[in-house]
């Protein structure tokens, strides 16, 4: 995981990056790109738990069902039902570290794939998390 302080800072360069090539002629990739990060940050931090997903995927339905056995609704993206699910998935391979579904965030804070969040529950950490507000 990496910590709040460097992923706020890469959020936050992020952010400046889309302010700046939208003040200018950016090439579509870049835009594009720009955009998808946009999009992930809106995703994590306008939800109490995003989870970015595959729909074929048995890791990233474990999770889900760890969410729903807690009768809580994370927001889902479904990275394999999306044009630009590849785009998404190297936003988060930057601010992670990680490329592999599921990536799980709660209260802005990423939490890891299915094993992680799984560890979270155990310890106690996640109700911590979930009882907390930002």
């Amino acid at each position: 995981m990496i910590g709040s302080y460097q992923r706020r800072a890469r959020l936050l360069l992020l952010g400046l990056m889309a302010v700046l090539l939208s003040l200018g002629v950016a090439p579509k990739e870049a835009t594009a790109s720009t955009s998808s990060s946009a999009f992930v940050q809106n995703a994590i931090y306008s939800n109490k738990i995003a989870i970015f997903s595959k729909s074929y995927c048995p890791y990233c339905l474990r999770a889900k069902r760890i969410f729903s056995e807690l009768r809580e609704q994370p927001y889902v993206v479904e990275l394999d039902l999306r044009d630009d699910g590849g785009r998404i998935q190297n936003v988060l391979l930057d601010l992670t570290g990680r490329r592999t579904v599921p990536q799980v965030f709660v209260n802005g804070k990423h939490i890891g794939g299915s094993d992680d969040l799984s560890a979270a529950v155990t310890s106690g950490q996640l109700q911590k998390l979930l009882s907390s507000s930002r």
